[in-house]
């Protein structure tokens, strides 16, 4: 349980920092240009990084991903989600158990939860900022470090959890 612990804390310092460092010091906002209602956060931003395959783009996700159910007020809810499902891996890891691995996943999906919840209470939405294209193919969509950690974390604890089924 300590290292799934360890590793939440360490992802949700990783995406609270990137998106800090992007906010204030690549697109050079102040703090209350980002303290204002969500329909009024500064948009668009974008700065290419490495085009196609890396660009920073703002994007001020109200809703779930791809930015569906945007247009209704789900902050809250959003933010209770982010904590039963918080709740709900710490219970089943604890119940049931399982390998370092495991953990591991367990703690990528908490902090990267943790991390968009932060950014949903400050900001009323999750901060957005990286725009991945390639191949001719150009993505209108951002994300951000706790989106990509939360899926590596789900798909570890659902091929990871199988394991612990045969192991048992």
């Amino acid at each position: 349980m300590r290292l799934m612990g360890f590793t939440a804390l360490w992802i949700f310092l990783l995406d609270q920092a990137t998106k800090f460092y992007v906010l204030f010091v690549v697109f050079g906002l102040q703090w209350a240009q980002v303290r204002v209602p969500v329909d009024d956060l500064p948009r668009p931003l974008s700065v290419e990084v490495f085009p196609p395959f890396l660009v920073f783009r703002m994007a001020w996700n109200k809703g779930v991903n791809f930015g569906l159910f945007a247009n209704f007020n789900m902050r809250w809810v959003l933010i209770g989600v982010a904590f039963a499902i918080t709740i709900g891996v710490i219970w089943w890891l604890r119940r049931t158990g399982g390998s370092k691995w495991t953990y591991i996943a367990g703690g990528f999906m908490i902090g990267g939860a943790m991390g968009n919840v932060i950014d949903r209470v400050f900001y009323g939405a999750v901060a957005d900022f990286l725009n991945m294209s390639c191949c001719g193919i150009n993505n209108p969509y951002a994300f951000n470090v706790a989106d990509i950690a939360i899926f590596i974390g789900a798909v570890g604890l659902a091929f990871l959890a199988e394991d612990n089924k045969k192991a048992a």
